[in-house]
């Protein structure tokens, strides 16, 4: 891989131009700046979609680890409170620190990687399936 970096300035900021070439196993050279700047004309993704896609993302983790943080520390510190409620023989607080707190976990597992991947179809960036 053939890498030529070259800098330029352009509003007080330093702007990196990078041309990559890569030769495949057939020995044909893909100008990859020529490939990007179609990319970018395709329209398939603006800048302006990224920016939301993240801030949807980042949101969704905020709420995930803040019900993490909750299930994780929230339960202890009501421990003696939750120790009043008895399920299976055993005080609700130790029941949620041995099954509860797991279960929870498994189910923020699955809710984010089913909202990901409903807002990688929403913005047009999902995997490609083979």
């Amino acid at each position: 891989m053939l890498r030529n970096t070259q800098h330029h300035f352009k509003g007080g900021k330093e702007m990196e131009e990078t041309k990559e070439k890569d030769v495949s196993k057939t020995g044909e050279s893909i100008d990859m700046i020529a490939e990007m700047e179609a990319f970018e004309k395709s329209g398939v993704v603006s800048q302006e979609k990224l920016d939301a896609y993240w801030k949807e993302n980042r949101n969704l983790v905020l709420v995930l680890l803040a019900i993490w943080a909750g299930a994780s520390y929230g339960i202890q510190l009501l421990g003696n409170a939750l120790n009043s409620i008895v399920i299976g023989g055993f005080p609700l607080a130790y029941y949620m620190g041995a099954q509860g707190s797991l279960i929870i976990f498994m189910v923020l597992i699955y809710v984010y990687a089913k909202k990901m991947g409903e807002l990688d179809k929403k913005y047009n960036v999902q995997e490609e399936e083979e």
